[in-house]
């Protein structure tokens, strides 16, 4: 597959006309919709990265993705009780743990609320989500619905974002750290972790697609699934976008200190 054959994709879908006939023209079509749809293209992080943002702008996307972050595990566990197969919920498990932790051990959620901490948001605050903006609520549960209502094999496919993830993260990494004075290296933990993390993550889901999606058809709904979760990504910037950069911050959401 080539890019010039991939011209018939919608906001929805890769379109009726593009047929994936082996797992390789499959891969070559996720890394294209990663390649073109995924949020580290968005003007929003263009701004957070370059250091383009104030502080309350900055507090405003942790706070809003916390509700993200806090969810994941909540979508995994949904995604394991789609599968009879004990070796697919076996391998699916250390997710949670990754996000919530263990007894004794740190998970992502906590790094997350070390990264509120640290920017000054109230923590309870944050775990309350009373000031995410409605957008942000919406999306964030529209794709563990996803993850619920549809295949067991898109649920899988729908994580192939991580794929992406390692190059946003070391962007954000050294572009937080390098514009933000106030930002240092401990609130940032959450963001080193993932660099193991996710590319762990993103070789089984993209083995797991590649080995069960066996039909044309299958591999349609598993490009669908990955253009339906740049879609939720996309929109919470999109929203974050209209409210803090914009200066149309809706009734209740979280309105910074003026600096």
């Amino acid at each position: 597959m080539n890019a010039a054959s991939m011209t018939g994709m919608t906001a929805l879908s890769i379109g009726k006309d593009i047929r994936l006939t082996s797992a390789e023209e499959l891969e070559a079509t996720l890394r294209h919709i990663g390649a073109t749809r995924y949020h580290s293209l968005h003007p929003f992080h263009k701004l957070l990265h370059g250091g383009k943002l104030n502080k309350g702008q900055v507090q405003a996307w942790a706070l809003n993705r916390y509700y993200y972050q806090s969810t994941i595990p909540i979508k995994d566990a949904v995604v394991i009780s789609r599968f009879r197969d004990r070796a697919t919920r076996l391998e699916w498990r250390h997710r949670i743990e990754d996000h919530d932790g263990d007894v004794g051990s740190e998970g992502g959620i906590e790094r997350w609320l070390k990264l509120t901490e640290g920017l000054g948001l109230d923590t309870a605050y944050v775990e309350s989500t009373e000031g995410i903006l409605p957008a942000t609520r919406f999306a964030v549960e529209a794709y563990v619905h996803y993850c619920r209502e549809k295949s067991p094999l898109e649920a899988i496919a729908s994580s192939l974002t991580e794929l992406f993830a390692p190059n946003l993260h070391e962007e954000r990494i050294s572009g937080m750290l390098e514009h933000y004075d106030f930002v240092n290296p401990d609130i940032m933990s959450y963001f080193k972790r993932r660099l193991a993390q996710a590319p762990r993550d993103a070789g089984f889901a993209l083995d797991y697609v590649k080995a069960h999606a066996t039909t044309p058809e299958q591999r349609a709904l598993v490009c669908n699934a990955l253009i339906f979760k740049t879609s939720v990504l996309w929109v919470q910037l999109d929203a974050l976008q209209h409210a803090y950069v914009e200066g149309n911050i809706p009734p209740g959401a979280f309105v910074p200190k003026a600096s």
